[in-house]
């Protein structure tokens, strides 16, 4: 932040929001092109099924974009669990790797790293499934 900014009152923004503008923007991304998101657990298959169709050739998980979509669809897949389950997210601007490392603290003190498993999930394909990884928070 330059000292023009300081003396304007701006602000750097926080990782945390930066998480929340990606969520609003992959929202309207997704919705507008043919996928539910709707802060459901079953808007999770749709997460899935977005990855099963956008991440193999002609997919718009470019090696250009891939970092964007997934930071952006890992901020929704937390943003859902916090909806569900309760919780808060947990984040270190000092962090490097503070994208990647993002991390959902439950109510129950479960803490869940949605970057990770929406990074796991686009390389390992469903065997990672994003469903199947909240779904087992709502037994706990």
């Amino acid at each position: 932040m330059g000292l023009l900014d300081k003396l304007m009152g701006k602000k750097k923004p926080t990782l945390e929001d930066d998480i929340h503008s990606a969520c609003a923007w992959i929202v309207t991304a997704l919705n507008t092109s043919g996928y539910n998101a709707d802060y459901t657990l079953e808007s999770m298959k749709e997460i899935d099924r977005f990855f099963d169709e956008q991440s193999g050739a002609g997919g718009i998980i470019t090696p250009e974009r891939r970092g964007n979509i997934i930071f952006s669809i890992a901020a929704y897949i937390g943003e859902t669990v916090i909806k569900l389950y309760g919780g808060k997210w947990i984040t270190d601007d000092n962090d490097p790797m503070g994208e990647v490392n993002i991390a959902v603290q439950l109510d129950n003190g479960t803490i869940i790293f949605p970057a990770q498993r929406a990074m796991k999930r686009y390389q390992n394909g469903n065997e990672d499934s994003i469903y199947a990884y909240v779904y087992v928070l709502s037994q706990s």
